[in-house]
């Protein structure tokens, strides 16, 4: 997502609210890619009508969900199969900027809504299609992904599996991990459209040229894999062999970049990868010992005094609670944080008014 990592406050939000001023924005998604997206320019100050079938999108059973996405969105049904809810929608076409959907390839064709019918009415229209696999041969999209599964049904767990990320989230014992953060639907989805989508009418503005935009959910969480690609042919030179995700460079194998259990069963995240943030851990954890003992000088993590300090930083941080150790690193600047609890994170001042303000967005207006 469009998200800077940096805090997000009300007046940030506010001060952001025109970027998008007079951008409209037609939104047939449903459930979550979609109307992410959507609420991510809806944030910037794009105008967003929501339009959904009779039945109402599927994300309304969930209650909060749907109010979190589309709050202050303008939402109106029509009858999908009916001619006069087609000539509706095409209607709103006609002074649109975009068009989002999330149906399978050839649906939109099958309702009168193909690009060619669309770009008669409005040349300068961008067509954005969140898909899970990409468009097969035949659909008019510019950027078409031709293979044998543009039609078959999926959701999140689907996408992540087939690009190869959900068998990257392992636990220490190599168990496959069953993720609840809908990672395709937000990154591989809601980002790439937004990023896609904005280009495109910045493109449209300087030629009057439209065109139709598809974004495959699991090419693009595919294409998300950019560290764990890098970092395995990494461990591949040293060791020989390709890592499992669990021993992979970043993935718990470095001794200064992985999790330790506490003595209450909790975990600290230790992001120590530089030598400098190492050798200030080994400081607040008293083991000095260890401060020479860094892939930086060339211990690299298949060597023994790797293994070691790897098995003398765990016993440490196991003789002491969670909180002792928050307490520890409260005022060290090395890259070690708690792994905080959703009821914990909610709580914490960096998100206290988060929530509060239904804010997608990390963005903070900085000058």
């Amino acid at each position: 997502m469009p998200n800077t990592g940096l805090s997000t406050t009300p007046s940030a939000i506010s001060q952001m609210a025109d970027c998008l001023q007079g951008l409209r924005v037609v939104d047939l998604t449903r459930n979550l890619p979609g109307p992410f997206a959507t609420r991510l320019l809806a944030d910037l100050g794009a105008e967003i009508v929501k339009i959904e079938p009779e039945s109402g999108d599927p994300a309304r059973a969930l209650g909060g969900l749907f109010e979190a996405l589309n709050h202050g969105k303008t939402i109106e049904k029509y009858d999908f199969r009916d001619p006069k809810g087609i000539e509706a929608i095409k209607a709103h076409i006609k002074d649109a900027d975009v068009m989002l959907d999330s149906f399978r390839p050839g649906v939109l064709t099958g309702m009168g809504l193909d690009a060619k019918t669309l770009h008669a009415i409005n040349p300068k229209l961008v067509i954005v299609s969140i898909t899970g696999y990409g468009l097969g041969a035949g659909h008019d999209a510019e950027q078409q992904v031709k293979h044998q599964w543009a039609d078959k049904a999926g959701h999140d767990i689907n996408f992540m599996a087939m690009s190869g990320v959900l068998d990257q989230l392992r636990t220490a014992k190599g168990e496959q991990a069953m993720p609840n953060v809908q990672f395709a639907d937000l990154a591989g989805g809601s980002d790439t459209a937004v990023i896609a989508l904005l280009a495109a009418v910045f493109s449209a503005q300087r030629t009057g040229q439209g065109r139709h935009v598809a974004v495959s959910m699991t090419h693009s969480l595919y294409n998300h894999m950019i560290m764990p690609k890098a970092t395995g042919a990494l461990v591949k030179s040293f060791s020989g062999q390709n890592p499992p995700p669990q021993y992979d460079f970043l993935g718990g194998l470095l001794p200064c970049y992985r999790l330790y259990k506490t003595a209450d069963d909790r975990y600290m995240a230790v992001g120590s990868l530089e030598l400098k943030f190492w050798q200030g851990l080994c400081e607040v954890l008293q083991l000095p010992e260890l401060k020479a003992k860094h892939w930086q000088l060339g211990v690299m993590p298949n060597m023994p005094d790797s293994k070691e300090a790897a098995k003398t930083v765990t016993a440490t941080f196991a003789s002491q609670p969670l909180a002792y150790w928050q307490q520890a690193f409260e005022s060290a600047d090395v890259c070690v944080t708690p792994v905080l609890s959703l009821q914990e994170a909610k709580a914490h001042p960096l998100f206290a008014h988060q929530d509060e303000h239904q804010a997608t967005s990390g963005w903070q207006l900085i000058g």
